[in-house]
Order: structure tokens, then C-alpha cells, then sequence
């Protein structure tokens, strides 16, 4: 049984959807950073917030295969039970015109929200779709520079962000060697290069 400032934290964790969202993916098998970035369609950075977050609280262990690609899974199964005890005698309260008055106003906010949200689910479709398109002419234009799916995984990991050797080593299921020859070949043809210790696609200098 857990204490009330346990579960208090507990809930905290639990009340942000993506962390839900991470859990719900972990109870169905172990997965490293891409991979959950990839699924839930979330920046690695936010991924890597939530596991760290998470890991921290005991709720998640991290462990690196022989390739010492970095995977995170439960520690525990999570099951939140809400009890409701009904209530015999509830006294309700008048609603009286101010109340009346606030709660259109409230529907007008929550409908314009809804409608807000629908247009950006919308928009979202469109750019996954193009999104894909332009993959596609990423692998048709990078043939002779980009070689398997390493390259691909380091060039998905840096369309987020510039990151560092650490930070990639974190998001991607290469070993430490493979990571750094694969760097080397791109910074090599000229498709990413270093900044102080930071890596990035060449040529997204401000963006």
C-alpha cells in the first residue's frame, strides 16, 4: 500500500498524457527513445523528459542489450483504482441565472476549443503526409550518401534537434562505435556536420 504522499506524486506523474501514453507502449513490450518517439509521435527530447522523469521515480528500469542499444521498461505493473462511494443525501445547489449565464459561456469557449483542436488534427494529417513525401525524396536524392538504416536513424533523431554524441547515444539503438563511424562518414559527404559539440544537419544553421 502505497503512503498518501506516494500516491500524491504517483498521480502527478500520471496526469500527464504522453507519460500515460509511454506507459501504455512499455506495458506492451520494452522500447528505446526512437522508437517510442516514433509511435507516439513525440521530439526525442520530450521522450527522454518523460523515461528520465519516470526512471527517477522507480517506475521504469533502463538496461542496454549486447549492441548497448539503451532500452526502458516497467519496473512495475501500474494499475489506478479510483473508488466512488455514493452519497446518500446531496443537497443541490440552486442554479441561478449567473450560473446559467457562465456556463454558456464556458460551452462557447469548449465548443471553439474542440473546433480549434479538429482543424489542427486537420492540419496534422496533411503534414504526416507530407511529411512522407519528403522522406521518400530524402531516400531517392541521399542514395549515394545516406547507407542504411543507421544513417536514417541518425538523420531522424537530428530533424528534431542538434544533439550531442551523448544525447545521440541516448535516442539511437547504434553501439558507441558504429554511432561515431556512421558521424564521421556523414560529416565526411557533407550531410551533417559538428558545431562546438553539438551535431546537425547541414545546412539548418538558426532554424
Amino acid at each position: 500500500m502505497l503512503e498518501g504522499s506516494e500516491v500524491s506524486r504517483l498521480l502527478d506523474i500520471l496526469g500527464n498524457r504522453n507519460r500515460r501514453r509511454i506507459i501504455e507502449l512499455l506495458r506492451q513490450k520494452p522500447c528505446f527513445v526512437t522508437e517510442i518517439s516514433e509511435r507516439l509521435v513525440l521530439s526525442p527530447k520530450a521522450v527522454i523528459d518523460h523515461l528520465q522523469m519516470m526512471e527517477r521515480e522507480h517506475l521504469l528500469i533502463s538496461c542496454q542489450d549486447e549492441r548497448r542499444r539503451k532500452y526502458y521498461y516497467l519496473s512495475h505493473d501500474i494499475n489506478v483504482i479510483v473508488n466512488l462511494q455514493k452519497q446518500d443525501r446531496v443537497t443541490l445547489p440552486t442554479v441561478d441565472e449567473d450560473q446559467r449565464t457562465r456556463l454558456a459561456r464556458n460551452l462557447t469557449v469548449f465548443r471553439r476549443m474542440v473546433r480549434a483542436r479538429d482543424e489542427l488534427l486537420d492540419n496534422l494529417e496533411q503534414l504526416e503526409r507530407d511529411i512522407e513525401s519528403r522522406f521518400v525524396e530524402v531516400m531517392r536524392t541521399g542514395e549515394d550518401f545516406i547507407t542504411g538504416d543507421g544513417d536514417l536513424e541518425i538523420l531522424l533523431a537530428l530533424s528534431h534537434f542538434d544533439l550531442t554524441l551523448a544525447e545521440l547515444e541516448e535516442m539511437c539503438s547504434l553501439s558507441t562505435d558504429e554511432l561515431k563511424q556512421r558521424l564521421n562518414n556523414l560529416m565526411y559527404t557533407g550531410v551533417v556536420e559538428r558545431t562546438n559539440d553539438r551535431y546537425q544537419i547541414r545546412g539548418t544553421h538558426g532554424e
